[in-house]
Order: C-alpha cells, then structure tokens, then sequence
C-alpha cells in the first residue's frame, strides 16, 4: 500500500505544484489527499510542506532565469509573511484533528468561490509608487497572509493575488513574488511542525518530488499559456474533498 501511496502521491504533486505556481491553490488538492491516506491532520498539515519548500524552490530558480522576479517587492512581503507563518503554524499543531479537517473544508469552499471570481481576470491596476501608506500596507496585509499559510497553506496564493493586482502586477511577476514569499515563509513554518514531530517524510518527499516536477512545468505554463485551463480541471475534485471533509 505504501508504494500505491508514494506513486499517488508523485502524480497528484506534480498537477498542485502546477496549480500552485500558475494560481495557487495546489494544497487544496494535497492537504486532502494526504488525510485520506490515513495521517492525523496536524501530520498531513507538515508533511506537504515539503513538498511546497522543494517546489518553490524549483519555481523562484525558473522565475529568476527568465528574468521576470521583483526582488525589492518580494523580500519586502516575504519579511512579514515569515513572521506571521511562525504564529500560525504554532496554531496548526495545537488544534484538533476533527477542527482542522472541518475548518480545511470549509476554507476549501471559500478558495473555490475566489478561483471562480478569478480577480487576476477581472481587475487590473496602473503600477504604483511605493509611498509609506502603501508600503505599510502591504507589510500588515502580508503578516495576515504569513499567518493563513503558516496555518494551512491551502489557497494562501490565491490569497496574494488581489493584494499583489494592488501593485499592478502582471499575472507573471505577480507569480513570481508568490512562489518566493512562499518559499520563504515556509522554511519556518516546516520548521515548527518539525519540532513538534508532526512530519512523515516517505510520504513528504514523494509529494515533493512531485510537487518540484510541476513547480517547473507551471513556471513554462505561467510565461507562455497562463492558467485557466488547469483551474476548469481541478474544481470539481476540490469541491467532492471539502464536502468528505465536512459532512463524512
């Protein structure tokens, strides 16, 4: 069974990592598959960290060489992103199991509503000078931000998008500034689930492997197709996790 797991595993990484850099939104698919199979929610939550550092790590290296990463702007939300993700990755592994798994689904149903809203279609923004206010801004509305993705993960880039729109990004350098803020606060959230033992590594580096593999491919998708055929596929399958989630 465990090798079943493994090669569902790596299949399943590679279409979130896809979503993940073209969206956001792969964990929705994850986090899920991972309790299915049987691990405590606190677990599941830490072990696809893994696999969301290794894939973006691929991602930002691709961003990089295609010379479309704002650096400024990314380490200026990355800073308070990492603080908040400490925080909320604290809360993730002191709540209870059947809480987690009813708040996952319940978040699932709001990220769905968001991708279908899809505010990277819909709105579109002048680029702006960083003045103080909005420089401020941006600071707290990324500590909030840290504080979601350190909890669960699941959607946290659909949830930069609107506040990176703001800036007036474009969908590739708005994916960009994700896939690092991402990264960087990752690497302290994991960190707290390590410490607390709640990490199954066979399983995390197989979604990793997966995960990096698609990180890749979504960084040439992002360049040269965007991301809505990707988003059509994956809804329905998030849709029937959040209500297993929920109601069974």
């Amino acid at each position: 069974m465990e090798l079943i797991q493994i090669v569902l595993l790596v299949g399943v990484g590679v279409v979130a990592g896809i979503l993940n850099v073209l969206a956001g939104g792969g964990s929705l698919l994850t986090l899920p598959v991972l309790i299915f199979m049987g691990l405590p929610a606190s677990v599941a939550n830490g072990t696809n960290r893994i696999a969301v550092l290794c894939q973006n790590v691929v991602a930002v290296s691709s961003f990089k060489s295609k010379g479309v990463f704002p650096a400024r702007l990314a380490l200026l939300c990355s800073v308070p992103a990492l603080l908040g993700s400490i925080l909320g990755a604290q809360l993730a592994v002191d709540i209870s199991d059947q809480l987690f798994r009813q708040l996952l689904g319940a978040i699932m149903i709001g990220v769905l509503i968001l991708m279908a809203i899809d505010p990277s279609k819909r709105f579109r923004f002048h680029e702006q000078h960083m003045t103080p206010l909005r420089t401020a801004a941006l600071v707290i509305g990324f500590f909030c931000i840290g504080i979601y993705g350190g909890f669960i993960q699941a959607g946290v880039g659909l949830i930069m998008i609107p506040a990176l729109l703001l800036m007036g990004l474009d969908l590739v350098r708005i994916n960009a500034v994700k896939v690092f803020v991402i990264l960087f606060f990752t690497v302290t959230a994991l960190a707290v689930f390590i410490w607390h033992g709640q990490i199954d590594w066979t399983l995390g580096i197989a979604l990793a492997l997966g995960n990096s593999l698609g990180g890749w491919i979504g960084t040439h998708l992002a360049v040269k197709k965007g991301h809505d055929w990707i988003r059509k596929v994956v809804f329905a399958v998030v849709t029937l996790f959040a209500v297993k989630l929920i109601w069974f």
